[in-house]
């Protein structure tokens, strides 16, 4: 057995704007050269599927570990630093456990369908503006999807979404490492602070009619049968907003990015539900937006190395679908793929993420639509890149397309 501090491990610079263009290359050095672990600037990283899968079902052994994000990024005592360690995966376990078990109703695959009709609404109507024009960025048209969506379910006015829009993008840079960004992070959370405290007030002064109901309604009530604070609904009001944003926008536009190299399969998804459903699913093969990260409590030995208590380790759940020794051909896109693993885009453990289900359903809706109106999409400029880990993904896909 060997203490983690005693291998020699490979290096992978996620810190460089290489490394987030295409981490492959970086991937299949390190393999050769450790099966499951690199070190890093930030840290370590468990890079081998199995080893991801393995360690993060062990809720007894590793914390979530959103107190050393904080400190590292130099923000102790911020607004975004209390937000960063109090939301909602980041209680303990049995907080988180008392808010999961309370919201986890609200977020059924059952309830997620039945937001589909107003899913598609919402991206045709931005269709309606957009298609029009023959060319775009699609990762700036993809943005304004899921937040559309969330303002209308919490019925909250659309006219809002600029603003809140130019926060969410900032504090999706939040796990990026970059603490020279810790200013625009405070000022995004606070102003994502003060929306959805004027909307819980505006709320609470004009209920709904009775009968009526949205799922701000469903959660100020579920809060009030649970005895949630104030602080504690609007901290996971926040956490929705932020969560739900980079999750549908990034895998979209990586989507659509595959689908340009593919345009058979695009033009499948146009008429074909079940194939879209099938297609976004490898793409969450190929593509997450996160990488998650805990700490070990005790110490722990995995596969003969000792990871003393107090480890910090990070799981790009972003790449770990490209694991050939997980899949064949990891690299190679295919819906119709016939796979014995599936992949752990919305995480594992007693932390997996609770939106999935409406992020799934606004991916499947979106696509289809899109099929129909964008069609013979093309790149205009190659896609530029968000710093990784954070919440990884393209940053601007210019495309031109004939108006469907």
């Amino acid at each position: 057995m060997q203490r983690i501090t005693e291998l020699d491990l490979p290096y992978l610079p996620v810190d460089e704007a290489r490394f987030a263009a295409n981490p492959t290359p970086f991937l299949e050095a390190a393999r050769q050269q450790h099966p499951w672990l690199a070190a890093s600037p930030i840290g370590y990283f468990v890079h081998d599927y199995t080893a991801i899968r393995e360690l993060l079902i062990q809720d007894n052994h590793l914390r979530t570990s959103f107190d050393g994000i904080v400190a590292m990024m130099g923000a102790e005592d911020t607004a975004w630093g209390r937000f960063t360690e109090n939301q909602m995966i980041a209680h303990s376990a049995a907080s988180h456990k008392r808010l999961r078990d309370l919201f986890a109703p609200r977020f059924t695959p059952r309830q997620a369908d039945s937001h589909r009709t107003l899913m598609r609404s919402v991206i045709n109507e931005l269709l309606d503006e957009w298609a029009p024009r023959g060319n775009f960025d699609f990762e700036e048209f993809a943005s304004w999807f899921p937040i559309s969506v969330m303002m209308t379910l919490v019925g909250a006015p659309r006219d809002e979404i600029p603003r809140l829009r130019s926060s969410l993008e900032t504090l999706g840079l939040g796990f990026s490492m970059d603490p020279t960004i810790v200013p625009q992070l405070q000022e995004a959370i606070g102003e994502l602070d003060d929306f959805v405290q004027r909307l819980m007030a505006e709320r609470r002064s004009n209920p709904l009619p009775v009968g009526g109901t949205d799922l701000l309604q469903v959660m100020m009530t579920a809060s009030s049968e649970g005895n949630l604070t104030d602080r504690e609904l609007a901290d996971l009001l926040i956490f929705l907003f932020v969560a739900g944003y980079d999750t549908s926008k990034n895998v979209l536009t990586y989507t659509m990015h595959l689908m340009i190299d593919n345009p058979d399969i695009y033009e499948r998804c146009a008429g074909d539900r079940d194939y879209c459903r099938k297609t976004v699913e490898e793409s969450l093969r190929l593509f997450s937006p996160a990488t998650t990260f805990r700490m070990t409590v005790q110490d722990l030995v995995y596969r003969g190395v000792l990871l003393p208590r107090d480890t910090m380790l990070f799981f790009p759940l972003s790449i770990a679908g490209r694991d050939p020794g997980a899949f064949d051909e990891p690299d190679r896109f295919d819906p119709e793929r016939v796979a014995n693993r599936r992949h752990v885009a919305f995480g594992l453990g007693a932390h997996m993420c609770l939106g999935q289900y409406i992020a799934r359903a606004q991916l499947q809706e979106s696509l289809q639509l899109i099929a129909r109106r964008i069609r013979n999409p093309r790149r205009t400029a190659p896609p530029g890149w968000r710093p990784f880990p954070g919440t990884w993904g393209i940053r601007g896909l210019p495309i031109t397309f004939t108006p469907g």
